[in-house]
């Protein structure tokens, strides 16, 4: 599958394309696949990182379970600078919350797939990706997220 990494503020990143949809996005790697979509995956997330850009407009494919692509899709719909909790996700999808936390950790696509902005009730909850929640404090303020629990 082609594959291409990029320097970020967060660190070295690699998003993953298969049949035309980006499926991956990971830290770390050493791509250099060259395809349009990789190339625009890598405009749009330069953008987004020098504050150019609040949403992604990439086509995805989530591989997972129905439930892991609902969690996606609810993360998704979080607009940029916002945030919303495990607990209200797992109310809109009628789960309990820890089932939604986990799908959150599982997220394929993180970044392009906000789960940073999804918190817990009592603070910031976890991230899944290298730094851990230190890289997830750094994208809610760089979108200007949570002040108050920042």
């Amino acid at each position: 599958m082609p594959e291409r990494s990029f320097d970020s503020p967060v660190g070295r990143i690699s998003v993953v394309e298969k049949d035309g949809a980006i499926t991956r996005l990971y830290w770390g790697g050493a791509g250099d696949d060259d395809t349009a979509l990789l190339r625009q995956a890598g405009e749009q997330l330069s953008a987004y990182f020098a504050g150019e850009l609040e949403v992604f407009d990439l086509p995805l494919q989530v591989e997972g379970s129905d439930f892991q692509r609902a969690v996606c899709a609810a993360m998704s719909a979080i607009p940029f600078g916002e945030t919303r909790t495990y607990g209200e996700i797992a109310a809109d999808l009628n789960v309990p919350p820890q089932p939604v936390g986990q799908a959150c950790g599982g997220n394929p696509i993180p970044i392009i797939i906000p789960c940073h902005r999804v918190l817990s009730a009592t603070g910031l909850g976890g991230f899944s990706g290298d730094g851990g929640v230190e890289t997830k404090v750094t994208l809610l303020k760089h979108e200007g997220a949570a002040g108050l629990l920042l």
